[in-house]
């Protein structure tokens, strides 16, 4: 028996959310650019496996099958990369350019579908890919000003991310969400460990403390989506993630001193509508698959 949908509760589970992972921004952006990139990507995933003591046992059980450590760590290497790119952002641009190119990665993982899963693609999910890469466009103003390092490596994450969300779209059919989770976290500190090696400098307590937080805000919020999408369906809850841009943008201005950019706001609403076209049709689209006997 399916659970009654709880649409206000939905939303203000996604709300909390939103907030949470735009915290992770704010503290990724406060701490700065004395730890390398690569370091505090390592630190941020090395802490928060305190989080997976719970976990040990059925996390264990699945480095029994080859195959499935294969792709974790194949998702691990892809995500790692993808983090260590986006710290690196974090140091370079503003957080509502940051909030908004993420955004891409839901549009790159209906495309990766179609792609490698072969999934069919229609033509409001094409039309919705093209929208998104027109506000990627309208962000990034190339010829109009200079496209910063910084926004090559938010590009490179969203791909890298959509990646590893693919993998995590075959491995959820066979393990538990939360086992997808956890090795995530495993396969990414592992990852990251020699890169982090490579550039190592040793930080002070308070780095270690904001890091720590970082990854406390980032493991809360998941498991507040993950109430999200329990209690209402992802076209309710899907919408709500466009106030990440807003308060990514406030707290940019006020925390940070940056500037409101409209060329920000309205890319990044652009892309944030093809998502929710996306998620709208995939919504449907299992609404209407048949369920399989078991």
């Amino acid at each position: 028996m399916s659970r009654p949908a709880r649409p206000l509760a939905g939303v203000g589970w996604m709300l909390v959310t939103g907030v949470l992972f735009v915290c992770v921004t704010a503290s990724v952006k406060h701490l700065g650019d004395r730890v390398p990139a690569a370091e505090a990507a390592f630190l941020r995933y090395f802490l928060g496996l305190v989080f997976l003591i719970p976990l040990a046992r059925p996390v264990l059980a699945a480095f029994g099958d080859r195959r499935r450590v294969r792709l974790f760590a194949l998702r691990g290497a892809f995500h790692g990369i993808g983090v260590i790119l986006w710290f690196f952002a974090m140091t370079q641009i503003p957080i509502a350019e940051v909030t908004a190119l993420n955004y891409l990665s839901p549009v790159y993982v209906s495309l990766g579908a179609a792609l490698v899963l072969g999934e069919r693609i229609s033509w409001p999910r094409i039309t919705a890919i093209c929208a998104a890469l027109l506000g990627v466009l309208i962000i990034l103003r190339p010829g109009f000003r200079e496209v910063s390092p910084g926004h090559l490596a938010m590009m490179g994450t969203a791909i890298l991310f959509a990646a590893s969300y693919l993998i995590a779209k075959v491995m959820s059919d066979e393990v538990a969400p939360s086992v997808v989770v956890a090795m995530l976290s495993i396969w990414v500190t592992l990852a990251l460990a020699p890169f982090a090696a490579a550039v190592w400098v040793w930080p002070s307590r308070d780095e270690v403390a904001w890091l720590f937080l970082v990854a406390t805000l980032a493991t809360t919020g998941h498991f507040t989506m993950t109430l999200a999408f329990k209690c209402a369906p992802i076209t309710v809850t899907q919408p709500v993630t466009f106030l990440q841009l807003v308060w990514a943008t406030l707290l940019g201005w006020v925390l940070f001193g940056e500037g409101v950019d409209a060329f920000v706001l309205t890319g990044g609403a652009i892309i944030i509508g093809a998502v929710v076209i996306i998620s709208i049709r995939e919504a449907r689209q299992a609404a209407r698959t048949p369920p399989v006997a078991p």
